[in-house]
């Protein structure tokens, strides 16, 4: 098939019988025969008691992996799957036969990637955007003072114990005591926190709620709930005048001019990188849309296999196995697999879009901005300058990037914009 290459091996039956001799020497503590020490008898003996094909699928795994890298590699074929094995013959005295087939990085026939039509992206950083980050600043550096003369408004920090079930049944995770809420957090189940505003110190409530259809745990996805609270303490948040006292409590500077500035600076920088993002975006999907390739399976397989490898190392960080987030999520592994294939199949077209335009400009780094870029992220990797410039793997993992970028930014430079 196109982007298939077919290879056929035959090894000697000689180096396969030493193959088998080396597989018995590692396997031989396995075996337990009448008369034997364990681990102690012959390999004709163990052979003959369980059978010459015992050791073939073991010596085909010793034998085989060395031998076909060598064949990708003599006949310069990039391959992009696990090889489809057949073997035809394995048996002791004769030669080992096989084929494998194996999908191979496919041809990319690029369309227009020069004057493509892009629009302009640009951001502002306005008054009010850096009011609304001085406000974030003043929130986040607010005081709670206790309120004594009110019941509870949106907006406040309540303290509250809680108790809930369903038709006069408690569950597992609906009781707790001096919880802390804040009314309008929408971080409760939808309903609940209305229900509390009004509320009085020391007052209790039964509180009904209707668990979302969506809801993780599938025992109370849908159900209708009794929550029985009891108001403990009603907190409101007081905030900071934003004046240079202010400035000078939250960050470096003396003045609320000076801390305005340095605002302003970080969000343009910010709006730069956002802008700079969104055009690369932008210029490869245009550029792929005048593309033609055929994308080998094997290569969206390793993509979602990397994608869910990822997740899997998010969901670590939160103290969570794949299982356990199957569980909640009430997905299978080949339902995620499966939501992941459109995104693999865009990501592995765009690598092989870039791959194509970064050989036919010859685009690459030169040797004086990688060495500047490994002495940069020296102290980074707690290694020393010469120690970085010395690691070939991951000067080579550099370049490679820095060639994806410089790719990237070549579309953009040479893209006609609209106003």
């Amino acid at each position: 098939n196109k982007n298939e290459v077919k290879l056929s091996f035959e090894i000697e039956a000689a180096k396969f019988e030493e193959a088998m001799k080396k597989v018995y020497v590692k396997t031989a503590k396995y075996f337990t025969i009448p008369g034997f020490r364990k681990g102690k008898a012959p390999m004709a003996i163990v052979e003959r008691t369980y059978g010459s094909s015992i050791f073939y699928e073991d010596t085909f795994n010793e034998l085989v992996p060395e031998i076909y890298d060598e064949a990708i590699k003599e006949n310069k074929i990039e391959a992009v799957s696990t090889p489809q094995i057949d073997i035809s013959q394995m048996e002791k005295g004769k030669d080992l036969k096989f084929t494998a087939i194996v999908q191979i990085k496919p041809e990319v026939k690029l369309g227009k990637y020069k004057g493509i039509e892009l629009k302009k992206i640009e951001y502002t950083v306005s008054d009010k955007d850096i009011e609304h980050e001085l406000g974030h600043m003043a929130e986040h550096n607010a005081r709670l003072v206790n309120v004594e003369d009110r019941s509870v408004e949106k907006g406040d920090i309540t303290i509250i114990d809680f108790a809930g079930s369903i038709d006069g049944v408690a569950f597992n995770g609906g009781t707790a005591e001096n919880q802390e809420l804040e009314i309008g957090s929408n971080k409760f189940i939808p309903g609940f926190e209305d229900q509390v505003i009004g509320m009085k110190i020391d007052e209790e409530k039964d509180i009904k709620v209707t668990f979302p259809e969506d809801y993780f745990s599938k025992d109370l996805a849908g159900k209708e709930a009794t929550f029985k609270v009891k108001l403990h303490e009603i907190k409101k948040k007081e905030l900071p005048k934003i004046d240079d006292d202010f400035a000078k409590d939250v960050s470096e500077f003396d003045t609320l001019a000076d801390l305005k500035a340095d605002i302003k600076s970080k969000m343009e920088k910010e709006n730069e990188e956002r802008a700079k993002y969104e055009s690369e975006e932008a210029a490869i999907e245009a550029v792929c849309k005048d593309v033609e390739v055929e994308i080998p399976s094997g290569m969206i397989d390793s993509e979602i296999d990397q994608m869910v490898k990822n997740v899997e190392q998010r969901l670590q960080y939160q103290g969570l196995t794949l299982d356990q987030y199957y569980a909640l999520s009430g997905k299978t592994e080949s339902q995620m697999r499966e939501e992941m294939k459109e995104q693999a199949s865009k990501t592995v077209k765009n690598r092989l879009v870039l791959e194509a335009i970064i050989k036919e400009e010859d685009i690459k780094p030169d040797e004086k901005e990688v060495e500047e870029k490994l002495k940069s992220m020296a102290k980074g990797y707690g290694k020393t300058e010469e120690e970085m410039l010395q690691n070939q793997y991951l000067k080579d993992y550099l370049e490679d990037t820095m060639k994806v970028e410089k790719a990237l930014e070549f579309i953009v430079k040479n893209a006609k914009y609209k106003k």
